[in-house]
């Protein structure tokens, strides 16, 4: 992954963990708004099920690009559970690739 890209999740992820995102900053199709909104659903311990919000943002994911970060080792560190993320499709029972 390119060195611009890593640079661009971690400030993101680090504004999510904040919350101060704004709206309009998008990744993978999310905008701020529903990364904020699964970011509960993607922490562990205990997290809940996605809330509507979370689930209406999946359709409009961009899953290749999302998958792309399946392996990230940024995620975890910033407290995200990659694998609770690539269960949020069929815990919203939205359509997503087969094979992530």
């Amino acid at each position: 992954m390119q060195i611009l890209q890593k640079a661009a999740i971690l400030a993101i992820s680090l504004c999510i963990m904040n919350g101060n995102i704004g709206v309009h900053a998008r990744v993978c199709g999310l905008s701020g708004g529903d990364q904020i909104a699964c970011k509960p659903s993607v922490t562990q311990p205990n997290p809940p099920p996605p809330s509507a919000r979370c689930c209406a943002g999946l359709l409009h994911a961009d899953w290749a690009c999302l998958c792309s970060y399946r392996n990230s080792k940024l995620l975890p560190e910033l407290g995200i559970d990659v694998n609770l993320v690539m269960q949020l499709p069929t815990k919203c029972n939205v359509p997503h690739p087969a094979h992530c």
